[in-house]
């Protein structure tokens, strides 16, 4: 399948959209979703999880159960998704970098 040039980019606007609706909800979380590449002829897309999800337990479900469920059910073209973290992040500043539930935090007891 050969697709113009117009439904490419209209494939590629509607994936970064879809991206752009996501990252607020990692983000919040002091990580974020990045688009690696895109094939919109072959409907594979490679994401990657930053920030704080390096060491974040729960980071491939993140990936497989809510970025891929989402991009595959509202894009018909989306094929397959694959993804990593960035592991190229110091854990115990991932760590620090976390917002949400999933990051231990030191609290002080009091006497």
């Amino acid at each position: 399948m050969s697709l113009s040039d117009a439904e490419r980019q209209s494939r590629l606007r509607a994936l970064e959209s879809l991206m752009d609706l996501m990252r607020p909800a990692v983000q919040a979380d002091g990580g974020d979703l990045v688009l690696v590449s895109a094939d919109v002829e072959s409907g594979v897309v490679e994401v990657e999880l930053r920030g704080a999800c390096s060491s974040c337990a729960i980071s491939s479900d993140t990936l497989q159960g809510g970025v891929t469920r989402i991009l595959t059910d509202r894009l018909a073209w989306v094929r397959e998704v694959r993804g990593g973290v960035d592991d190229s992040i110091d854990p115990e500043d991932s760590m620090m970098l976390g917002t949400g539930a999933y990051v231990p935090r030191y609290r002080e007891r009091s006497s």
